[in-house]
């Protein structure tokens, strides 16, 4: 009896000691929250944070954090706990890293990556289901590999099939451009990585980017160049935007007071940073009054490139210090760009709740794999030669240096360095022989034949010796004997096609390809030409040729998505995002001759310091609203895309036949798969003004739903809209505006096939 009272009496005193310790702990837990810093606060708002941190920052911090230490990261503040912020390129894969100062490589082993379609490939899927799923695994991928801000995506308007850069972006139109954007943004910062949407803005062409001064109307302005931004802004919530390269106003974009400081912070208050491009800095005065947030990429400030420690000779750097110490420059404009900067530090490097990342996952190839078979756009298809029919065929002919060659490899920023890139010939081969298909090959063509780009190769050995009418011969007489010939050209990510810093040479396709493909198409009836390119290629033998499939820069899981959509495993059902024009004289730019502009010296390029006046003369006739004006009949129609069924779109209905100008009208379409296969359709809505005040194009893409369907099922489909889908940019009074009268719904499912049409009133 003793021993149990003894044993209970130790058991309990045991509890008291322990209640009485968690009792001290919860005391010196409580004692130290109450003298936890408030930037460390969690349960403070952000702005309290930020203020307290500002208050204890040295003028020291306050600049390292605003400039560049390294290529591509700046410096936290080590004494307060913010760490280094690392950014990368990456609009559709994360860039691999380079050495501290340097653009070659830094010859890691572990910063490889999947490589996604490129954002026009994104675009084309008329889905932005898929450019949510893109930005979730692109952040996963940025976040194993250390990164806190991707530099993309970029949402400049396609202006001229010349630029070289066009690859990288949403197409020509502004509406589509907003509405695939902004999960993209979403879907990327969901895993705490910051989005810098570029390049901001009127970069619409690449030759002479550091050195043209746009010049356009700001209804141009805002209709057509600023609205995917905006949205952006303020949809996407984007934590980033980066300044382009060019003037405007005469003014370098990257510390621009219109663009920066009185549109995107002052009109669409935006709370987020802005970044230079690698050198878009220019000017101290103008790098610290006109909006630029954090400088990367300027090097020295006038000094030479072996400057000791060149990231304090940045206008950002020591220059501004100095100058604020010396009275110059107050601590006003400094301490607006350290609370932006925190503020990206709290949602990024400072976010405890920010998940863990992982890289090259199956689930980031499937993911790759379903944005590139959703975009990928079957342009024609005469006499149903597609898809393959994989019961009959015995032997299929692959031709073209782009069956072969890595194109993730080269094109400026956009080169990545990939864990696995299937190509077009490896995809066909591996699927093909499911069903005991013979594959030949045949080159056709030699283009480009280098494979590296700053340290990053390919392994490839593209080198053929052969004649032009050796490689044609060859492969004319394989093509006699083949059940299909599958030809896979276009352009690719060299210099002067489809790539960073140059535009474009010529709308033609290079390496005499043309020459090739009316041969193929006369020696085999059942010719495909696939093309891979960014942008729209000449086509004067598209009637003399069966298939055409757009297929766009597809990454890692290339050859698996063309493979799938040419024997039928997926049905295509991409969209064209620009107008696919005959030739450059049906695009506005050139029929005016305003590209690429006037140089205000003699000499040109070659005159240091000269300025390249390019005025947009066409306004807000870019795209299908030139052709639609001029009466031109493209190659292909904005929003084209053929499907291996077919679709009936019947009953165009409105909720209302009067719109209010706080109100909205809902119009609805039925959808119906009539064909044999299941697939998708894209819904799309144009508005025409009917009677207005100015100018207006014909029609305008204000909505677009994209529905699927197996066979025989129907659905309705509604698309809501505000006065906003009827609004102009009225430059008298700088607003939108949208007039009373009557507007007209336009229905179908591409820009050149309306068919259904509905009257409405705006009251």
């Amino acid at each position: 009896m003793i021993y149990n009272k003894l044993s209970l009496y130790m058991k309990q005193l045991i509890l008291s000691c322990i209640l009485s310790a968690v009792a001290f702990a919860t005391s010196q837990a409580q004692q130290t929250t109450n003298r936890l810093p408030i930037y460390l606060d969690q349960t403070k708002s952000e702005e309290q944070r930020i203020d307290d941190a500002i208050l204890r920052m040295t003028l020291a911090e306050k600049i390292r954090i605003i400039h560049a230490q390294s290529k591509f990261s700046s410096a936290g503040v080590p004494r307060l706990g913010f760490p280094d912020f690392w950014t990368d390129d990456g609009p559709h894969g994360v860039r691999p890293d380079v050495l501290w100062d340097e653009w070659d490589q830094a010859g890691q082993t572990n910063d490889s990556c999947v490589a996604f379609p490129a954002l026009t490939c994104l675009a084309a899927s008329w889905n932005p289901q898929m450019s949510r799923i893109y930005g979730e695994a692109l952040g996963e991928e940025a976040l194993y590999r250390g990164k806190d801000m991707i530099l993309g995506p970029g949402v400049n308007i396609n202006r001229t099939p010349l630029n070289g850069r066009n690859f990288e972006y949403m197409g020509e139109d502004p509406f589509l451009a907003s509405v695939m954007v902004v999960p993209y943004i979403q879907g990327l910062q969901s895993k705490g990585v910051a989005a810098c949407v570029k390049h901001y803005c009127l970069n619409n062409d690449e030759e002479y980017r550091h050195q043209v001064n746009v010049i356009v109307s700001d209804r141009a302005l805002h209709e057509i160049y600023l609205p995917a931004f905006k949205a952006a802004v303020e949809k996407g919530k984007t934590w980033g935007i980066m300044g382009s390269y060019n003037l405007y106003k005469n003014e370098h974009n990257c510390h621009n007071q219109w663009t920066l400081n009185k549109i995107l912070k002052g009109d669409w208050k935006y709370d987020g940073v802005v970044v230079s491009d690698w050198g878009g800095a220019h000017d101290l005065e103008q790098s610290v009054k006109n909006g630029l947030d954090i400088e990367f990429g300027t090097w020295t400030d006038g000094l030479t490139m072996g400057a000791t420690n060149a990231y304090d000779n940045y206008y950002l750097s020591l220059p501004y210090m100095r100058a604020i110490q010396e009275g110059k420059f107050t601590q006003k404009e400094l301490n607006d760009k350290v609370r932006r900067v925190l503020r990206l530090f709290y949602r990024t490097t400072m976010n405890p709740n920010r998940p863990h990342g992982f890289l090259c996952s199956e689930s980031h190839y499937a993911a790759a794999r379903q944005i590139a078979e959703d975009g990928i756009v079957l342009l024609q298809n005469k006499n149903n030669v597609l898809p393959i029919n994989t019961q009959k065929a015995k032997r299929i002919l692959v031709v073209g240096e782009n069956a072969i060659k890595m194109m993730t490899v080269g094109g400026g920023s956009s080169s990545l360095k990939v864990q696995r890139e299937i190509s077009p010939l490896e995809g066909l081969k591996a699927r093909l022989a499911k069903d005991g298909i013979d594959v030949d090959y045949a080159r056709g063509y030699v283009g480009d034949v280098t494979g590296n780009y700053n340290g990053v190769t390919t392994g490839q050995n593209l080198n053929d010796n052969r004649s032009e009418a050796e490689l044609i011969a060859e492969a004319i007489e394989k093509a006699k004997t083949a059940d299909y010939v599958i030809m896979f050209g276009g352009l690719n990510k060299s210099d002067f096609q489809d790539c960073e810093g140059h535009d474009r040479k010529q709308f033609e396709l290079p390496y005499n390809q043309d020459k090739l493909i009316e041969a193929l198409a006369k020696a085999n009836k059942n010719f495909v030409y696939v093309n891979i390119s960014g942008n729209a290629v000449a086509m004067p033998w598209k009637e003399k040729v069966a298939g055409i499939v757009q297929g766009w820069f597809i990454g890692s899981e290339s050859g698996e998505a063309l493979a799938s959509i040419l024997t039928g495993d997926a049905n295509p059902c991409g969209k064209l995002p620009f107008t696919w024009v005959n030739s450059l004289n049906e695009v506005g730019a050139h029929a005016l001759n305003t590209y690429p502009g006037t140089w205000r010296k003699e000499g040109g390029t070659n005159t240091k310091g000269n300025i390249i006046d390019e005025e947009y003369k066409e306004g807000i006739y870019v795209g299908y609203r030139w052709t639609d004006k001029e009466r031109i009949k493209p190659t292909f129609a904005f929003g084209h895309g053929q499907s291996y069924t077919q679709f009936a779109i019947s009953n165009l209905r409105s909720d209302k036949s009067d719109l209010t100008q706080d109100d909205t009208i809902a119009f609805t379409v039925n959808v119906k798969n009539t064909g044999k296969r299941a697939g998708s359709e894209v819904v799309q809505l144009y508005i025409h003004d009917v009677k207005s005040s100015v100018d207006r194009p014909k029609k305008e893409l204000k909505g677009f739903q994209k529905v699927y369907l197996q066979p025989g099922e129907n659905k309705d489909v509604t698309i809501t809209i505000n006065k906003e889908a009827l609004s102009f940019y009225d430059e008298s009074s700088s607003s939108w505006k949208a007039e009373a009268g009557k507007f007209e719904a336009l229905v179908g499912n591409a820009s050149d096939n309306l068919k259904l049409k509905k009257v409405f009133e705006l009251k």
